[in-house]
């Protein structure tokens, strides 16, 4: 990009269970939550490479929080403060917090498993956003956190050029807590298909056209009621810092009303 956005400060609430946790915001207008992936933060997926302000110029405040464990927000090392469907409740708090009610909800990778359980978990969106993510990474996900456990278990010992090292020199420049990450995996939650075929309002699939680290996002598009199943170049750490990845989210949800 030819002009670097400028990182937001970051605004605070506190989590059901007491910890701090960060948000940032773009834009005004119609709310849309955005939650980021798994090493990342809300600045490097959606604000670094002009996803948010492609989106805010739509007419949309784009709220983007920084995960339990990731970025700004609390890392702690304490695994009672990984409980099942932590991250879900977590961005129901955030909902609450800010009081709204007539909303938008997406995510990527880890966000998009997210935003899954936060609607098995009552949230209901005027619309979805699930990206970088297939049928498989919601709904039978433990070889998923085994990779991610196996790189950070095993960390400065990566093949260099391999999956797992790209994945550590991506952690580096996010500068993530492996401790603390290692213990978000077991908040990790399968979503049987029945759940996921139960989300009917109108759905953004959105994935790389060479990402299937997540499975197959055309079967998960194949099971929504009312899916819109877009791809855009590149892989799952590459598609994301393209621009038609941001253009193709502010595309879909076109001008806000």
């Amino acid at each position: 990009m030819a002009n670097s956005p400028t990182k937001p400060d970051p605004q605070y609430f506190d989590s059901d269970d007491g910890y701090r946790l960060a948000w940032r915001e773009v834009g005004e207008g119609r709310p849309l939550v955005l939650l980021h992936g798994f090493f990342s933060d809300a600045w490097t997926n959606w604000i670094r490479y002009g996803h948010a302000a492609a989106i805010a110029e739509r007419g949309y405040r784009v709220i983007m929080p920084d995960l339990r464990a990731h970025g700004d927000s609390a890392k702690p090392h304490d695994p009672a403060a990984y409980p099942t469907d932590i991250l879900a409740r977590d961005g129901q708090a955030l909902i609450r917090h800010l009081g709204l009610e007539d909303y938008d909800l997406g995510g990527y990778s880890l966000g998009a498993r997210t935003v899954v359980r936060m609607h098995v978990a009552g949230a209901r969106p005027k619309r979805m956003i699930i990206s970088g993510m297939g049928l498989s990474g919601l709904a039978n996900l433990g070889s998923r956190a085994d990779h991610f456990r196996h790189i950070l278990e095993n960390l400065g010992s990566h093949e260099r050029g391999s999956p797992e090292w790209m994945a550590e020199a991506f952690l580096r420049t996010t500068g993530g807590d492996a401790e603390a990450l290692l213990l978000i995996l077991n908040v990790f939650t399968d979503t049987p298909k029945e759940e996921i075929s139960a989300i009917s309002m109108p759905t953004l699939v959105l994935a790389g056209d060479e990402d299937q680290d997540n499975g197959s996002h055309e079967a998960l598009a194949a099971i929504l009621p009312d899916a819109t199943h877009v791809e855009v170049p590149g892989g799952h750490m590459s598609c994301i810092v393209k621009p038609e990845f941001g253009n193709a989210i502010a595309g879909w949800l076109g001008p806000a009303p």
